[in-house]
């Protein structure tokens, strides 16, 4: 299944990472390990951001792909479950259904 990780670096973790020449490196290193399909940076809340897309198959996967962020940059992370155009044409019937129901 394909979920989305957004890590959010601390500023201090992030800074002090950059000024040891890690910060690069260690991004790098952990996007080897965990081959993700896409991946985007950007600011969010005044921090690095990192939105990385990558598929999981079981829920014991969770500490391999978020473990590497915590320890090495203190980071938070959020991990949601998304779908591609093709997934969400595969749900129409659960909407119809939930629409039928509940609308």
């Amino acid at each position: 299944m394909r979920f989305l990780l957004k890590v959010n670096i601390p500023v201090e973790s992030g800074n002090a990472a950059a000024k040891a020449g890690k910060l690069g490196a260690t991004i790098q290193a952990i996007l080897a390990d965990l081959k993700p399909e896409a991946v985007y940076f950007t600011d969010s809340d005044g921090q690095r951001a990192g939105f990385i897309f990558l598929d999981m198959q079981d829920a014991s996967q969770i500490p391999a792909i978020a473990e590497p962020w915590f320890l090495a940059f203190n980071a938070s992370i959020e991990i949601h479950p998304v779908m591609v155009p093709d997934d969400l044409a595969r749900a129409g019937g659960a909407i119809e259904k939930a629409v039928k129901k509940y609308a």
